[in-house]
């Protein structure tokens, strides 16, 4: 991978009908389950999961988590959601999401989230921890 590639990981959602209200349609509120299951799925193929984070002896909770609706997610479909990581000198996670369409690739949902990190305290870390900026020279990230 070169420098200047981005990393990014796409994943079928699947719809379970305990997620659609009685039109078939996704519950708004599901969406954070798909980013976070999107989150999980990066983590997992890059090497910067959960455990990683919390291994190294940190926290990563979420401090914003935007959504942007096109239109809705039915109880049937099979969307995608990719997932791309942003990088940035900062002491956070951030990533963007979209939810294509599987049949025609029509954009359904965009969204963003941010991370902090935390230490094994809870205290705020204002700069990178040592195992990220190992991970981000790792996978040759640029900021």
């Amino acid at each position: 991978m070169n420098k200047s590639a981005s990393l990014s990981f796409t994943k079928p959602l699947d719809v379970r009908f305990s997620e659609v209200d009685a039109m078939q349609i996704v519950w708004h509120g599901s969406y954070a389950l798909y980013f976070e299951d999107a989150r999980e799925a990066f983590g997992a193929h890059y090497g910067l999961s959960y455990h990683t984070i919390a291994d190294a002896g940190y926290y990563a909770p979420l401090v914003d988590l935007e959504f942007h609706y096109r239109r809705p997610i039915v109880y049937g479909d099979r969307p995608l959601i990719t997932i791309t990581y942003v990088p940035t000198e900062a002491a956070k996670l951030i990533f963007d999401y979209v939810i294509t369409d599987e049949t025609d690739g029509e954009v359904i949902a965009t969204g963003r989230s941010v991370q902090v990190f935390l230490d094994s305290n809870r205290n705020l870390m204002w700069t990178a921890p040592e195992f990220y900026e190992k991970w981000k020279a790792a996978t040759l990230v640029q900021e």
